[in-house]
């Protein structure tokens, strides 16, 4: 007869969080069967990932340790942490927790099984004070099984006569198991009478339960220091079902640790002995963070969905957020994994781009966009469209075209994509529904640049395809636009402007809106050939993606437009911090912790960016500054943690230790944030090669080494202007085949054209308007093919004298 399972009490337990996104370290075995991601900060692991790098499956893992006399310390919060990298580049870690008062070392070293889905720790535990016997050794974990903290269920149990931890969540389980004994186990819900409680009250655990189901849970249990002399291994494992989990956690603990770490280092070596020899001077501060950024790129991405990759295993502000923000930052966004497989490029590693050119293909939605971020199984989480992350992809696509790495044939493979790509581009653009930061929508400066580089991208990769009307029409389409950048985007005459004494600069934001053509009045503030007394406000707000402009390759760092931006761009968003200066997105930024350290809830102050210093020193590089552009390299290593990684966001205020904010350290937002890894490693080739690596070379003598007047204005029903040019010529774009109808003398007499399929899903006729004086009126109206269909309505363009 067997005594009755104890049943936690406390049910379903408070409610989850997640935990701390300042990562000290991320690792994964870097084979083809990898399924299990892990993450450390504050000498304990937090997210383990399973079984792709876009599920989480525990909140944190450390322990706790307790003596006679009331002691207690928790390793997380009462030691001072550091954290060692096994080798330049190999993910694999040494975790060194020291007690503040001097009385207990724990040595951990973490890395995953190279055969299992495993993470393993090993760890040594050293008495300063008295001997092992005086100590209880307690070790804790938070099940989130499949990004959920609620509705998880916690068992002990046995797997072939050994005691382990179990927990599951639908078609998920984890188990742990230890080389040294199990003096207690216990299964809880997290609250006031879980195991930490437990320990913290009464020095060890002695309120044990067997099982705690679908709640927020935790599993506990104490080592037996002295039965193992203080070392020991303990693996935490994973799989479809509980029996699979714990095979792999047996499996796993058969093997010698330092075996398995041989072997999982083996594998980066290989990894890291392919890539360019870039290394920083050993004298330079965080001297291989070319190595740690490759790595940490390489580690975010699918060992199983080639390709794909997410933009951080974190969760920003994590310890305030619930199960309700199941996708933190472990999703796919198709502009930060273009951004990490350029910088992969950069380094010298060809078939992870390749792969990741497969998985965008594989992922594009029918219409030829793709989702603003994406699950790894293809699956939309935001549903916002932004331009520049479907340019990208065709970017990326001619990025490898010009390093060789794509043939005949595989252009053709490509082709299809590229082409789905820009008919979404040149049918919905130029303007954008929300801009780079998934914030607002309108005419922005970076989008711009971003998606006119693709047109001239998609339209080489067309002529090799044998599509010069495609050809022809994207490139026509892109000198378009680059023509218009000024009369969308740049706000002169304002009195920002005259506070910092520039003419103008680029905006953040340009209203998509068609405003009246009228002559300026008095105060009013002037974007090209529009004006709007009544709209000031919106254009004084200056962002760094301007600087896309000349990274992108389509105006010249020294152009004047350019430098007064520049001014604006330091005057209002630079700050000094103690390891360099640092540059907000934009002035009025939302996004950071409030005033007084407090998370982000949707409202905020935004902080300074690394990223935004690599973008910074690529814009010095291209002025021919190459100090500064080193200079601001340093600036991105000296803002990278203890370990290596780059946040998203620095800290530029006062101190505040309390919440362990430090000027000029990681703030509270995603760390690492891979897009800046891989903007370092951009930046870093750049440097070697004299010039910015992925400035396209077709922007660069098309919009800057020659003049490349446009010899038309365009018309469309989802941009209708009300203006053209004397001597240009008047095209109107359609969604479909039409015949345009159209007048110049007010339906006196009328002509009849036919529209021209572009192949990339426009049509388009050219009026022949150039003959035109200023001030005539040019009507028209459409018939539409398929149906035989009046529009029903006529348009009017007015011609105006040449600027």
């Amino acid at each position: 007869m067997t005594d009755a399972l104890r049943f936690a009490p406390g049910w379903p337990g408070i409610e989850p969080r997640w935990t701390t996104s300042a990562k000290s370290a991320v690792g994964t075995a870097n084979n083809a069967g990898a399924r299990v991601w892990f993450t450390a900060s504050h000498g304990i692991l937090n997210e383990i990932y399973y079984p792709e790098v876009d599920t989480a499956c525990t909140r944190d893992a450390g322990f706790l340790v307790s003596a006679q006399g009331g002691y207690f310390s928790e390793e997380k919060r009462h030691c001072s942490h550091a954290v060692e990298w096994l080798a330049p580049g190999v993910p694999a870690f040494r975790l060194i927790n020291s007690c503040h008062e001097g009385r207990y070392l724990i040595e951990k070293r973490v890395c995953c099984s190279p055969d299992f889905d495993a993470v393993l720790q090993h760890v040594r535990f050293t008495p300063l004070v008295g001997t092992l016997s005086d100590y209880h050794l307690t070790w804790l974990i938070s099940p989130h099984l499949g990004n959920h903290g609620a509705g998880n269920s916690a068992w002990t149990g046995e797997f072939k006569g050994e005691p382990m931890l179990f927990a599951s969540r639908d078609a998920l389980a984890m188990a742990v198991s230890c080389t040294a004994p199990w003096l207690a186990r216990s299964a809880n819900f997290v609250g006031p009478l879980d195991a930490w409680n437990d320990v913290q009250r009464d020095g060890k655990m002695r309120q044990t339960y067997d099982r705690a189901d679908n709640g927020n849970v935790s599993l506990a249990g104490e080592i037996d220091l002295v039965g193992c002399a203080g070392e020991f291994t303990i693996v935490i494992a994973f799989g479809v079902d509980a029996s699979t989990a714990a095979l792999h956690a047996r499996a796993s603990q058969l093997v010698p640790y330092d075996t398995q770490e041989s072997q999982y280092a083996a594998a980066w070596h290989r990894f890291q002995h392919k890539l360019l020899p870039l290394d920083e001077p050993a004298s330079a501060n965080a001297p291989h963070l070319y190595r740690t950024s490759a790595a940490v790129i390489k580690a975010h991405g699918s060992m199983n969905s080639d390709g794909g990759m997410i933009a951080s295993l974190s969760v920003p502000w994590g310890n305030s957020k619930g199960d309700g923000d199941l996708g933190g930052y472990h999703l796919v966004w198709p502009r930060d994994m273009v951004s990490s497989a350029g910088g992969l490029l950069a380094a010298g590693a060809q078939h992870e781009v390749l792969d990741t050119i497969r998985f965008l293909a594989a992922v594009q939605e029918a219409d030829g966009h793709w989702s603003q971020n994406l699950w790894l199984n293809g699956g939309a989480y935001w549903h916002g469209v932004q331009l520049d992350e479907t340019a990208f992809p065709i970017l990326l696509v001619d990025l490898a075209r010009r390093a060789d790495l794509l043939d005949a044939d595989m252009l053709a493979l490509w082709w299809p994509m590229v082409r789905k790509a820009a008919l979404f581009i040149v049918r919905n653009g130029p303007a954008t529904e929300q801009d780079r930061w998934e914030e607002d929508a309108g005419f922005s400066p970076f989008t711009l640049a971003v998606v006119i580089a693709s047109l001239l991208g998609a339209a080489d990769i067309a002529d090799l395809h044998g599509d010069t009307k495609a050809a022809a029409y994207l490139r026509e389409t892109a000198d378009a636009w680059n023509a218009s950048i000024e009369r969308w985007t740049f706000a002169e005459h304002t009195p920002l402007a005259q506070q910092y004494g520039v003419r103008g600069y680029y905006v953040r934001i340009g209203s998509s809106a068609e405003l009246d053509v009228a002559a300026p009045v008095e105060g009013a503030v002037v974007i090209k050939n529009r004006t709007s007394p009544t709209e000031a406000s919106a254009y004084d707000v200056v962002a760094t993606d301007a600087l896309a402009l000349v990274r992108f390759g389509l105006r010249a760092p020294h152009d004047v437009r350019i430098r007064d931006t520049v001014t604006m761009i330091d005057a209002l968003l630079r700050i000094e911090t103690e390891t360099g200066p640092t540059w907000h997105r934009y002035n009025g930024d939302g996004y950071g912790e409030q005033e007084d350290g407090s998370p982000f809830d949707g409202t905020g102050i935004g902080r300074g960016w690394p990223l935004l210093a690599g973008e910074r020193a690529h814009y010095e590089l291209a002025a021919g500054n190459h100090e500064e552009a080193e200079r601001l390299a340093a600036v991105m290593r000296a803002q990278a943690s203890d370990g290596g990684l780059l946040p998203e966001q620095v800290w530029d205020a006062a101190d505040i230790p309390e919440r362990e904010l430090f000027n000029g350290r990681a703030a509270g937002s995603a760390m690492p944030l891979v897009w800046a890894h891989a903007e370092y490693i951009k930046l870093w080739r750049s440097l070697r090669d004299g010039h910015v690596f992925d400035c396209p070379p077709q922007t660069v003598a098309r919009y800057i080494a020659q003049s490349n007047p446009v010899p038309f204005a365009c018309w469309r029903p989802t941009m209708m202007r009300r203006d053209v040019q004397a001597g240009q010529f008047l095209r109107v774009e359609t969604s479909a085949a039409a015949m345009v109808h159209w007048t110049n003398d007010g339906w006196k007499t009328s002509h009849d054209v036919q529209s021209i399929d572009s192949t990339v899903g426009v049509h388009f006729v050219d009026l022949p308007t150039q003959a035109l004086p200023p001030g005539a009126m040019i009507d028209f109206t459409m018939r539409w093919d398929d149906d035989v269909r009046w529009e029903g309505k006529d348009f009017r363009v007015e011609v105006v004298a040449a600027a």
